[in-house]
């Protein structure tokens, strides 16, 4: 991929370029049928037969927005075509399938029936009787099997809307059920649980308002009370979110299926798409643009110009088990827009900066305390609160702090602090072995502080208090223990390359690692700490291959004993 700045990405041209640029490597990897898109051999927690049919499916986010606003590529619209008609024919050799409860292929359907509803010229119409009958049988399979009782309840009311929209049979009852379910979420200030077992992440922003604004797009006439009460949400919810972006569009790399990258955005693209004035249109422009210029300077794609697994470079271990070689495409909803016609104002609106927003603001129904500092993010969380469901769910929910600037670390191991690489938690070292923040037991969030009573293990419990800074954060800990132990108070994973200027600090209680661009010192301001610099095992960040940590080692004896650690970033 060239690289990108700011004006490069202005005009309808520009963006369907990009988006084509994205999608052309993949034209020689589609099966001979069409239906099944093979670029990896990964595998997932779903059969394998869907890994291709995901594949397939996922480019439909950007090619029918593409389709709708007048956009032609005739090659795409022969391979949808074909492979809507072999995927769908229970004859044919690439059939996709029949359906079961919780089926991978249901997230599919969705966005075949956003291409029916966007762009039925390219999508549906093409199709003969014959092939019609089989896509719309094979979608309604979504209307006889239990579907995960979170966003993908709007995967049932999407595929019945399409299905009305072609005036096949649908349920309205499956409609109905999946609002109800959808509105029982809802949490305030535009926020959502996703699902009962959900936490607060990007689900909430390329998921729920995603799917509700294009429900909106194409029921207001049918259930006007309902669109008017998703459209009231999204803007609610637009004033927080903006909060998760930074100066240079990077957004908070924080939750899981960060592989999706750039579907960070797909909010505020959908608000465009909808011509829903959720902010003003400059501002609005600036955020995708800024954002999408900010993920196309990084490293990825592999060699043939495919997307990755992975966040700022190919990184298998941070995925999630439901995360396939085409999983990553989910990213094309950033291009939502595009449906927008020709001489609409989005494409000579100039690509505004953020407005004014404060610098410290704490988003009560988001459960976060956000920090804008030296142009970054920073965002203090308490911790998941809910079982362990998914892959590093204590790396991706339970660190003290989540930063547009260093991102966050996953392990390789626990067995080794180097492996383990704990960035911006307290990590307890006990028989050789390191146990992070886990669970979080309690919290309390107010005055811009948040409270935590939390367990690393059984027999050890910490209340931990944060409390933002002018240059960083402060941590006062409260550690109840039955073991005589060691702990780490470790700050951000700063980036550090053999080549590039890296310097660190060891200096009694004080640990620093800094390069050319940002830095982290940790200081034990009260305890028996002592400063240490961790060179983690390379590709445990997410956003940076290979990271320093800096940290306080302090020595836990039994009984309850008390800490306080300064972190300064800025």
């Amino acid at each position: 991929m060239k690289q990108y700045c700011v004006e490069h990405l202005q005009s309808k041209k520009e963006f369907t370029d990009l988006m084509l640029d994205l999608l052309n490597p993949l034209k020689p990897f589609y099966s001979e049928k069409k239906a099944l898109l093979h670029v990896g051999h990964t595998s997932c927690g779903y059969e394998d037969s869907t890994v291709p049919m995901e594949a397939f499916a996922r480019p439909l986010w950007g090619l029918a927005p593409f389709w709708a606003g007048g956009g032609s590529d005739p090659e795409f619209e022969e391979i949808y075509r074909r492979g809507l008609a072999a995927g769908t024919d229970p004859k044919g050799e690439e059939y996709w399938l029949a359906c079961h409860d919780f089926d991978q292929k249901f997230v599919e359907m969705a966005a075949i029936a956003y291409g029916i509803l966007m762009a039925p010229d390219k999508v549906w119409n093409p199709l003969s009787e014959e092939e019609k009958d089989h896509l719309a049988a094979w979608l309604d399979e979504i209307n006889h099997y239990e579907c995960s009782y979170n966003n993908w309840q709007f995967f049932c009311i999407l595929v019945n809307v399409a299905l009305k929209s072609q005036g096949r049979p649908y349920s309205q009852e499956r409609i109905d059920i999946g609002l109800d379910r959808i509105d029982s979420y809802y949490c305030g200030e535009g926020w959502y649980f996703d699902g009962g077992n959900g936490q607060k992440d990007y689900y909430i922003a390329f998921a729920i308002h995603f799917y509700s604004i294009i429900y909106t797009m194409f029921m207001s006439d049918v259930d006007p009370v309902h669109c008017e009460i998703f459209r009231d949400r999204a803007r609610k919810f637009a004033r927080q979110f903006i909060y998760w972006f930074d100066e240079d569009g990077s957004s908070i790399p924080y939750g899981r299926s960060q592989t999706y990258r750039f579907a960070q955005v797909a909010f505020f693209s959908i608000c465009a798409a909808a011509k829903l004035e959720v902010l003003p249109l400059p501002v609005l422009k600036g955020i995708i643009v800024r954002h999408l210029v900010s993920w196309m300077n990084r490293p990825i794609f592999d060699n043939a110009g495919v997307l990755t697994i992975g966040y700022g470079y190919p990184h298998l271990i941070m995925s999630e088990e439901y995360n396939g070689p085409g999983s990553p495409y989910w990213s094309m909803k950033s291009f939502a827009f595009l449906a927008l016609p020709d001489d609409d104002p989005f494409w000579s609106a100039e690509a505004a900066p953020l407005p004014k927003l404060d610098a410290l603001k704490t988003l009560k129904s988001a459960e976060m305390v956000v920090q804008r500092i030296g142009g970054h993010v920073t965002a203090y969380v308490p911790g998941r609160t809910l079982p362990h469901a998914f892959v590093n769910m204590e790396e991706k929910y339970s660190k003290f702090a989540y930063s547009t600037e260093f991102g966050f670390s996953v392990p390789r191991s626990q067995k080794e602090m180097r492996e383990a690489a704990p960035d911006s938690t307290m990590a307890f070292v006990m028989d050789d072995y390191v146990f992070v923040k886990k669970r979080t037991l309690g919290y309390v969030i107010g005055n811009n502080e948040i409270q935590i009573t939390w367990t690393p293990l059984s027999g050890i419990t910490v209340k931990t208090t944060i409390i933002p800074t002018e240059r960083g954060h402060k941590r006062i800990h409260e550690v109840t223990s039955e073991y005589a132990c060691q702990a780490y108070d470790c700050g951000f994973a700063v980036a550090m390359d053999s080549v590039k200027e890296f310097t660190k600090k060891e200096e009694g209680a004080l640990a620093e690692a800094r390069n050319e661009t940002s830095f982290c010192t940790v200081e034990a301001m009260q305890g028996n700490g002592r400063g240490t610099v961790l060179n983690a095992i390379p590709n445990s960040n997410v956003l940076h291959t290979k990271t320093a940590i800096p940290m306080v080692r302090y020595d836990i004896p039994k009984g309850t004993s008390h800490f306080v650690t300064e972190i300064t970033n800025a």
